[in-house]
């Protein structure tokens, strides 16, 4: 994906790349698998936060699904997170 964004830009004569284009290339790469594995991060961390509150949900007094998703929404909003 990222050798396709770049060949686009650089045949469209968007860009003139500084560097080489196969460092370019990787440099996107880079971007883009960061960017993606954002989210996987963030499910993470709420993952923990919620963690001290894992015998009210195992007991049932709590929705894990919905903690879960008020407080990635919370932190979303927060930290000005683009998903």
């Amino acid at each position: 994906m990222a050798k396709q964004i770049v060949n686009n830009l650089v045949s469209k004569g968007l860009i003139e790349p500084a560097i080489a284009v196969e460092r370019l290339i990787e440099e996107t790469e880079t971007l883009l698998l960061d960017e993606l594995m954002a989210e996987d991060r963030l499910n993470d961390e709420v993952r923990q936060l919620l963690k001290k509150y894992e015998s009210e949900i195992e007991k049932g007094r709590l929705d894990f699904r919905k903690l879960f998703d008020m407080t990635k929404h919370k932190l979303v909003r927060e930290r000005n997170i683009v998903l």
